[in-house]
């Protein structure tokens, strides 16, 4: 049954999408990211990655970007191209600019680049609430690990949210607690770019690049989670995102379907330094526009 409302409509076929794109043929997934290429030259290619599709294959992925590289190079050139190699990557709900590269040595080369932080990376993110102040920088380590509940899961935790000190057992006194030395030192800047709904539509630099950075620096750091980030807006548990009533009423939606929401973040430049620099930006998905517009987040 089609839901009468255009949001739950919008929703219901975003998921349906990121199912079909599991059932394609990998031939058609090609096709798909040949439509989604926006820039080529010698060196690279770069593609609007799309919602809903995996960087690299695992349990339970069919379809993955890494999988039809080899097919999208013969795509995009000829029978006896090279295959395109991944230089970074992006999680399955994030779209936008990713960056492939045609040769083994290029692909060595741009890595490098992101390694020693010389790629600038610009994202938007529809958040939750207000940061405050609304510009700064968010550093705040942080480490994957194990979180206990009825749903036994892991995630990226800042390391500051464990104990700084613990009681001795023999007289009570507060000893400090040695830093944890696999936690990963992870910079973010951040700019409110507008606010309205009791959500806000974020520009997001991250320096260093650690996995969920963003993610867990908004919902932890600045306690403005995602929009439709239903993994990290809770720490003790997995559960669907609570939205405030506004928020719920600008985009008709009723809170027993917001499980469904999708995460509204996007790789929306990346500038490299390969001979000039060179500036890689693509528009956001229509379901991030049509939120935009829904919550009154004029830029």
């Amino acid at each position: 049954q089609v839901p009468k409302d255009p949001a739950q409509r919008r929703i219901r076929e975003l998921t349906t999408l990121s199912k079909q794109l599991q059932k394609v043929h990998p031939n058609v997934l090609a096709k798909i990211l040949k439509q989604e290429t926006f820039y080529q030259n010698e060196e690279i290619v770069a593609i609007n990655k799309p919602y809903g599709l995996p960087v690299h294959g695992g349990p339970g992925v069919k379809n993955c970007i890494a999988d039809v590289l080899p097919i999208l190079a013969k795509m995009l050139e000829n029978m006896r191209a090279e295959p395109l190699h991944l230089c970074h990557r992006l999680d399955k709900e994030t779209t936008g600019v990713m960056v492939l590269a045609r040769s083994k040595e290029a692909a060595e080369r741009i890595r490098l680049l992101f390694k020693t932080r010389q790629v600038e990376k610009t994202y938007w993110a529809i958040s939750l609430g207000e940061p405050e102040p609304t510009e700064g920088i968010v550093e705040i380590p942080i480490l994957e690990k194990e979180v206990k509940s009825h749903q036994s899961h892991y995630k990226v935790s800042p390391s500051t949210l464990a104990p700084t000190s613990r009681l001795s057992p023999g007289d009570g006194r507060a000893v400090r607690v040695r830093k944890n030395r696999r936690a990963e030192s992870a910079v973010t800047r951040y700019r409110r770019l507008a606010s309205s709904s009791c959500c806000s539509l974020l520009e997001l630099q991250p320096i260093t690049g650690v996995k969920h950075q963003i993610r867990v620096h908004l919902a932890y750091g600045l306690g403005c989670p995602i929009l439709g980030d239903h993994k990290y807006s809770h720490w003790s548990k997995l559960a669907p995102q609570k939205l405030p009533e506004i928020t719920l009423k600008r985009l008709k939606l009723k809170q027993s379907k917001a499980r469904h929401l999708p995460l509204h973040l996007h790789a929306h430049r990346l500038s490299l330094p390969l001979g000039e620099r060179l500036d890689l930006v693509c528009k956001p998905p229509l379901f991030f526009l049509k939120t935009l517009r829904r919550l009154e987040l004029d830029i």
